[in-house]
């Protein structure tokens, strides 16, 4: 999700509310402890020069269970960030505690932020010998079960 969309979505709903993937939601009284950009910048496996940004957000519970973060509260944040930081319009990844900090994607469903999984790759499989994987396509013949 790109942070325009995200900054759309927060014009449109009551109260923030993150869903990780196995389901569950991160408690209502989290907090938005950083927004700011990332850049990586690396060489891949097949020697070629990559650079990437993305808007981090970082989102933190603590035994502060009276606490809310309001939509405009979020705003005010990014709109600050925007300006000190000259943020662009680029993905938000999203990091939340688990086991260790994990990093996930972000999309909108029915008015809730899901976070999404992400994973790695390699970003050169015709340098390193990786065949593309290719479709099996199974021919339905009569009898084969398959039809």
């Amino acid at each position: 999700m790109l942070l325009s969309e995200f900054k759309n979505a927060l014009s449109s709903i009551e109260e923030l509310t993150f869903v990780l993937p196995d389901g569950k939601t991160v408690p209502s009284h989290f907090h938005l402890t950083e927004i700011g950009e990332v850049s990586k910048h690396f060489i891949d496996c097949g020697g070629v020069e990559r650079l990437e940004k993305v808007v981090n957000f970082q989102l933190w519970e603590a035994n502060d269970v009276d606490h809310r973060l309001a939509p405009k509260k979020c705003m005010d944040i990014i709109q600050l960030s925007e300006k000190v930081l000259g943020i662009g319009d680029i993905e938000i990844e999203v990091e939340y505690q688990s086991a260790t900090i994990g990093k996930y994607g972000l999309a909108l469903e029915n008015n809730r932020f899901l976070l999404t999984p992400k994973f790695t790759n390699c970003l050169a499989k015709d340098k390193c010998g990786i065949p593309e994987e290719k479709l099996k396509v199974n021919e339905c013949t009569p009898g084969g079960g398959c039809c």
